[in-house]
C-alpha cells in the first residue's frame, strides 16, 4: 500500500490522466462506487478509479442496471466524490441520458462534477447492463457517430477537457467487424479513446488484439468479464492492446460477498472469525484520514498555538 497523495484540482487530475493516456503505460482503474471505496483505492498504487453505472444503481438505488439511474442522481454524487480523492475519476455516463440535447447537458454536468473521462454508449433506451445475457440493441451507425460528435463539442472547458471515450455495445449483435468501424468514426468524432463492450469468449483476448491493432487509438476494456485478463499483470497490458484497464464489479462483488460472509458468522455467534475478517475501528477510522483532520484542527483551532487572530480591514 502506498501513502494517500494529497487532494488536487480537477484540472490536474485531468492533466495527469491525459499524460498517462498519451503514455505508453496503461491506466488501472480497479471499480469503486462511494467515498470510503475512493478512500481505501488511494492506498493503493492505482492510477484511477472507475465509477459504473451498474454499481452506482446498486448502491443508490438498490435496482438493477437498467437504465433507472438520471443525470442529476449520477452528476451530485460524482461530485462529491471528486471532492474527497485525489485520483481521476472515469464516469459510465450510459446513453448520454436522451437526444444529443441531452448529451451536451450530461458532458456539461459531468465536467462540473469533476470527472477526469467519461463513456458514452450505443444502446438503444432503455438500457441493460452489457454482461447480462443476450446481444444488446444498438443505435445505427450514423446516429452513434453523431451522439460521440456532440458530447465532444459540448465541453466547455478547453485547457484541461474531459476525456470522451466512445463505447459501442455493437459486436453482441452486429459483430466484431461493425464495432470496430463504429469505433474508429467514434475517434473521426473526436472521441479520445474507445471501447468496445466484449464478452467472454474462447476468442476474447485475439478480438482486443485486432480492435487495438486496427484502431490505432487508446482502447478501454472491462477486464471484470473474464479470469484471463484479469490474471494479466497491468505492465503486460499494453502487448495486448489494453490502454485503460477497468474492473467494474470489484467493490460491489467485494462488499457483497464480505457482508453476507460476516452477517452468517453473526447469526452464528462466530465472532473470532467476524472480528478477523473485519475492519478494526482504528484502521476505518485511518482509511477516513481521521488524524488528517484532528491535524487540521489543531492548526486553525481557536486554541492553537499557531492560529492566527482574523484580521481587521
Amino acid at each position: 500500500m502506498t501513502t494517500r497523495a494529497p487532494i488536487v484540482s480537477t484540472a490536474m487530475k485531468r492533466r495527469a490522466f491525459r499524460e498517462r493516456l498519451r503514455s505508453s503505460d496503461s491506466i488501472f482503474a480497479p471499480g469503486v462506487y462511494d467515498g470510503f471505496g475512493l478512500r481505501i483505492l488511494e492506498r493503493f498504487d492505482v492510477d484511477a478509479a472507475y465509477i459504473s453505472g451498474n454499481a452506482v444503481s446498486a448502491c443508490l438505488l438498490g435496482e438493477p442496471d437498467v437504465g433507472l439511474v438520471d443525470l442529476t442522481l449520477l452528476a451530485d454524487h460524482l461530485g462529491r466524490l471528486n471532492q474527497c480523492t485525489s485520483l481521476p475519476l472515469i464516469c459510465d455516463a450510459d446513453t448520454g441520458y436522451g437526444s444529443v440535447v441531452n448529451i451536451r447537458r450530461t458532458v456539461r454536468a459531468l465536467e462540473a462534477a469533476g470527472v477526469c473521462a467519461i463513456h458514452i454508449e450505443d444502446q438503444i433506451a432503455p438500457k441493460r447492463c452489457a454482461q447480462l445475457p443476450g446481444a444488446r440493441a444498438v443505435l445505427g451507425h450514423r446516429e452513434a457517430v453523431h451522439r460521440i460528435a456532440a458530447a465532444c463539442e459540448a465541453r466547455l472547458e478547453s485547457e484541461s477537457p474531459l476525456v470522451i471515450v466512445g463505447r459501442t455495445d455493437a459486436a453482441a449483435s452486429l459483430g466484431l467487424n461493425a464495432a470496430i468501424s463504429r469505433a474508429r468514426d467514434f475517434i473521426d468524432a473526436g472521441a479520445e479513446a474507445v471501447f468496445i463492450e466484449l464478452k467472454s469468449s474462447p476468442e476474447l483476448l485475439d478480438q482486443i488484439r485486432t480492435a487495438a491493432e486496427q484502431l490505432r487509438a487508446p482502447c478501454m476494456v472491462n477486464m471484470s468479464i473474464d479470469t484471463r485478463l484479469m490474471a494479466l499483470p497491468p505492465r503486460d497490458w499494453s502487448n495486448h492492446g489494453i490502454s485503460i484497464g477497468i474492473f467494474p464489479a470489484l467493490a460491489r462483488a467485494s462488499f457483497g460477498h464480505a457482508l453476507i460472509a460476516n452477517l452468517d458468522r453473526l447469526r452464528q455467534g462466530d465472532l473470532d472469525s467476524l472480528q478477523r475478517d473485519s475492519l478494526s475501528a482504528q484502521d476505518y477510522a485511518d482509511i477516513l484520514g481521521i488524524s488528517e483532520i484532528e491535524h487540521w484542527e489543531q492548526r486553525f483551532g481557536v486554541d492553537s498555538p499557531d492560529a492566527q487572530p482574523p484580521q481587521t480591514p
